[in-house]
């Protein structure tokens, strides 16, 4: 059986407040990652935009290791931040979970116009980490089962993202160092959210970070038993109030 056809998910742009705030979901996701963050910070009057990443979300894992890289990402980001200034926002703010906290934090580093920004949950100094690789697996395994993809045709790709993850893995492992490598160099106030019962990203690489800023003013949150999505799990309450705190103070 072939891959069924279903609505691709795109990014979605929230128009409302005179402030901006750029949401960036995770590797292997989409902007569902940050949709219910999203509609909080809209009830608060903030303009929210979350752009797809290249590669993501279709019925097929391997278009993320084949379209996707670290540059087209960043390339992405870029873009995200242009659409928003071409829409005259002149306070923009950046956020990212997981690896989009990676290109949040490289937006603060080479773009002093934004306000501020911050990551959840994200490895930009690492810890002793965890297997995303295995995960990545269950991952691509769900989601060809949702699309209804024949066992045979499934179990090649599969292998064949068995053999070619690792490589990508490096890759971002790689783009990440050369971001780690220049975070002295964000001086704008800088959120970080972290759970402690995180199965993907050691919970130590966030104060890793946070004593890594030594330019920014950082607001740091831990959420006690939350895994790694804290943007929908049990801590995303208290993470919406965190951050709205953390905005209003940055917008005032």
């Amino acid at each position: 059986m072939t891959v069924m056809q279903q609505t691709p998910i795109k990014s979605f742009y929230f128009e409302h407040g005179p402030h901006a705030v750029i949401l960036l979901h995770a590797f292997a996701s989409g902007p569902v990652d940050v949709r219910l963050l999203a509609r909080y910070l809209e009830r608060e009057n903030y303009t929210v935009y979350a752009p797809l990443f290249t590669g993501h979300m279709t019925p097929d894992f391997m278009d993320i290791l084949q379209q996707g890289s670290p540059e087209k990402w960043w390339a992405d980001t870029q873009a995200a931040i242009a659409f928003l200034k071409s829409k005259g926002y002149q306070h923009i703010s950046i956020f990212g979970i997981s690896l989009g906290g990676t290109f949040a934090a490289k937006a603060l580093e080479m773009d002093p116009d934004l306000t501020g920004g911050g990551s959840f949950g994200s490895p930009i100094l690492r810890k002793r980490q965890f297997s995303v690789h295995d995960t990545f697996m269950r991952m691509a395994k769900a989601n060809y089962i949702r699309y209804h993809i024949s066992e045979a045709e499934m179990n090649s790709k599969l292998e064949w993202l068995e053999n070619h993850v690792d490589d990508m893995l490096t890759r971002i492992a790689d783009f990440t160092a050369t971001v780690a490598d220049h975070l002295p160099e964000i001086h704008q106030p800088y959120f970080i959210g972290q759970g402690l019962a995180d199965e993907i990203v050691n919970p130590g690489s966030a104060s890793l970070l946070r004593d890594s800023l030594v330019n920014a003013q950082v607001s740091y949150h831990e959420y006690p038993g939350a895994t790694h999505m804290i943007t929908v799990n049990k801590a995303h309450k208290q993470l919406e109030s965190d951050l709205s705190q953390f905005l209003t103070k940055l917008y005032e």
